[in-house]
């Protein structure tokens, strides 16, 4: 202004509008958008894991353009969303240790339009996991008791050739000739297979207390691991820990309760929490 020069005023009058411009569309840009954070089923510390991101546009008319995704200081590009679109992203995670996660706060940013400035907003929300133990492998052949409460082998509702009859299905090639259900072939006029339930081994129960492991990280890495052994062999699996009991058994449920129980064993969250 001091200089009384019309082209300063006019160069100055020009950055001061792409100033504005910049920072309208830069705030529209960043706002009605939506984070969603898909942790998976099964996460066990110590070992990497994708994790999905989702960003969705909410806005009818206007993209979103260039937004980063900044969470737990990582930093994921989504370089173009739809009006109304959603985009993914995976980003690599990973758990030193066992416990409860949080994820309390995510930022956007962006440059757009014109890479004058970065702008941030910060996304409140509760994205919360728990993180199993890790993975040891071990053989400890002591720790296990059979479950006194049955005898022999329990029956399974999945298909074998062992158990009972669980289901009657139509004839596929191959199907000895044996497993044949004739009343029911008779009936309907087509050839019909049983389907019978596989018999599983005699159940155990893993107690925590008589483990032989003085530190209890490696006493419930070890835990766990057999826990998992068990199911991939067929066996019901049940656990003592404390004042708690889980009975043998086999369901994904089940499975899921007993390294939870684990997971948080002691309290370990304060690590966790961001």
């Amino acid at each position: 202004m001091n200089t009384g020069n019309n082209l300063v005023y006019l160069i100055v009058s020009a950055f001061l509008g792409l100033m504005g411009i910049s920072g309208f569309f830069g705030r529209r840009n960043l706002s009605a958008l939506e984070i969603s954070v898909d942790f998976p089923e099964e996460i066990f510390a110590a070992a990497p894991l994708p994790v999905k991101i989702t960003l969705a546009n909410r806005r009818k008319i206007l993209p979103a353009f260039l937004i980063k995704v900044i969470i737990d200081n990582k930093e994921l590009l989504f370089p173009f969303v739809p009006p109304g679109g959603i985009d993914l992203r995976y980003a690599d995670f990973f758990f030193p240790s066992r416990g409860s996660y949080v994820i309390r706060l995510i930022y956007l940013s962006s440059v757009y339009p014109f890479n004058f400035f970065t702008r941030y907003k910060s996304v409140a929300g509760t994205y919360a996991t728990v993180v199993f133990p890790q993975i040891k492998k071990c053989e400890q052949p002591c720790m296990t008791e059979k479950f006194s409460g049955q005898a022999g082998e329990l029956s399974l509702n999945k298909s074998g050739s062992d158990g009972e009859i669980v289901s009657v299905r139509n004839y596929a090639s191959g199907d000895p000739s044996k497993y044949i259900h004739w009343k029911s072939s008779a009936k309907t006029g087509e050839l019909k297979t049983k389907e019978f339930s596989t018999a599983s081994n005699q159940p155990v129960i893993i107690d925590f207390s008589q483990i032989a492991m003085r530190d209890d990280e490696e006493k419930i890495s070890c835990i766990t691991y057999l826990i998992l052994k068990s199911y991939r062999n067929n066996i019901p699996v049940g656990l003592k820990i404390d004042d708690n009991f889980y009975e043998p058994g086999l369901s994904k449920t089940h499975k899921m309760k007993m390294l939870r129980e684990l997971a948080l064993y002691g309290d370990p969250q304060a690590a966790y929490t961001n």
